[in-house]
């Protein structure tokens, strides 16, 4: 076997491990709490779940940008949720953590109340979402209901829960790394 066939068998073997990974992600949702109500993130995006930790303040941002954490020499950007959705700030405590994901191949950490659970929720217990009101500002970043048994969880699109500023905030933060690390 030449060279160029074990690269395109390692190429489908791994295209198969990929697709059976997403195949497994499909329909699980990471969920956690925030004010009264529970929200979801496609667990495709989740990449894990730390402690609340000592964030470093960046002047002159969003409100709900709460600044930069430190996850093992990789500098990222935290948004807490709360004040992204305009619910009043709430203090942290041993319950709170930070949500690692990754959107559009950047890396954000958002900060939340409390880590529920991941559930399956298949697509046909996706609803679209209510249009009450005049563009509730978490309409905007929620693209379905997921009914859970008797319980709902909001699903929520992280692209539009970080606009592209935040992103290039946390570009310029991972660029800001790499420059260190060339030294």
């Amino acid at each position: 076997m030449d060279e160029t066939s074990k690269w395109k068998e390692n190429a489908e073997d791994n295209d198969t491990a990929s697709s059976d990974r997403d195949d497994a992600q499909k329909g699980k949702y990471m969920t956690f709490k925030s004010g009264l109500e529970y929200f979801g993130l496609g667990i495709q995006y989740v990449e894990q779940i730390i402690q609340f930790q000592t964030i470093t303040a960046i002047p002159e941002t969003e409100d709900y940008i709460k600044g930069l954490i430190n996850l093992r020499g990789k500098v990222i950007p935290v948004v807490d949720v709360r004040l992204r959705f305009k619910q009043p700030p709430l203090e942290y405590n041993d319950r709170t953590c930070i949500i690692v994901i990754n959107v559009r191949d950047v890396t954000v950490g958002l900060i939340v109340e409390q880590i529920a659970e991941v559930v399956e929720i298949k697509e046909d217990n996706i609803l679209p979402p209510p249009t009450i009101g005049r563009g509730s500002v978490q309409n905007k970043y929620v693209y379905g209901i997921g009914r859970v048994g008797d319980t709902v969880k909001l699903l929520l699109d992280p692209d539009k829960l970080l606009n592209d500023e935040d992103l290039s905030i946390a570009e310029q933060a991972n660029e800001m790394i790499i420059e260190e690390n060339e030294r």
